[in-house]
């Protein structure tokens, strides 16, 4: 049985780009429903096996704006035992000035942190070592993870945690779900991955936080 995904779009805060990307890695495996910054109905969460924030452009303190209407509910279907997948934006949402889902762990601009091999913003690709693979990844000023406990999953060349579990949440610093348009500068088509990381993030989804055998991929 298909798992149910709830999706937030929110363009360009939670982008048209990142939900279409994860519509395509997730689609084939769950049930996606959409919401946006509008109130949702009555029970809409009820049977949500996971809710999932992707990542845009701006700056993270739109959360209050876009997120007030519909904030509640996503803070109730946590505490009610609910997972949580942020990539990039969404990753950053968790962290104690937002939905507060973490305990001691911060999310922080990577191309900020000692020995980054990034040092602005742009869309570009980084190394990453993923789960003992290395990849070049799609990055625009995602997020690192300091302090606290957790599980890396992915790290960032200086060794930072790229992608990270904690408990019911788990968070993505690159963007897996990228397809061959984001990839169209000449700089950027050498690393195109051909969709291939888009079974990386439901494997990752599917491992650490909805924890179902029968959904592996390989």
């Amino acid at each position: 049985m298909k798992k149910t995904v709830a999706l937030f779009l929110h363009h360009p805060t939670c982008s048209t780009d990142s939900v279409n990307g994860v519509m395509a890695a997730l689609a084939p495996m769950a049930r996606i429903k959409m919401f946006t910054r509008h109130k949702v109905a009555e029970g809409f969460f009820d049977d949500v096996d996971l809710v999932v924030f992707p990542g845009g452009d701006g700056e993270a303190t739109a959360f209050r704006g876009v997120l007030k209407p519909n904030l509640t509910e996503v803070q109730v279907y946590m505490q009610r035992g609910g997972k949580y997948l942020g990539i990039c934006m969404g990753a950053y949402w968790v962290d104690a000035y937002y939905f507060n889902l973490l305990k001691t762990t911060r999310c922080v601009q990577y191309i900020k942190r000692p020995r980054a091999d990034i040092r602005s913003s742009y869309g570009t690709t980084v190394p990453v070592n993923w789960r003992g693979r290395q990849q070049h990844m799609y990055f625009y000023d995602g997020p690192t993870f300091t302090g606290g406990s957790f599980d890396t999953v992915a790290t960032y060349a200086n060794g930072d945690p790229m992608a990270i579990v904690q408990g019911c949440v788990g968070l993505v610093g690159c963007h897996l779900e990228s397809q061959s348009h984001w990839y169209s500068k000449k700089y950027m088509q050498p690393h195109w991955h051909h969709n291939a990381h888009h079974p990386l993030l439901w494997q990752f989804v599917a491992d650490y936080l909805l924890q179902s055998r029968q959904m592996h991929l390989f």
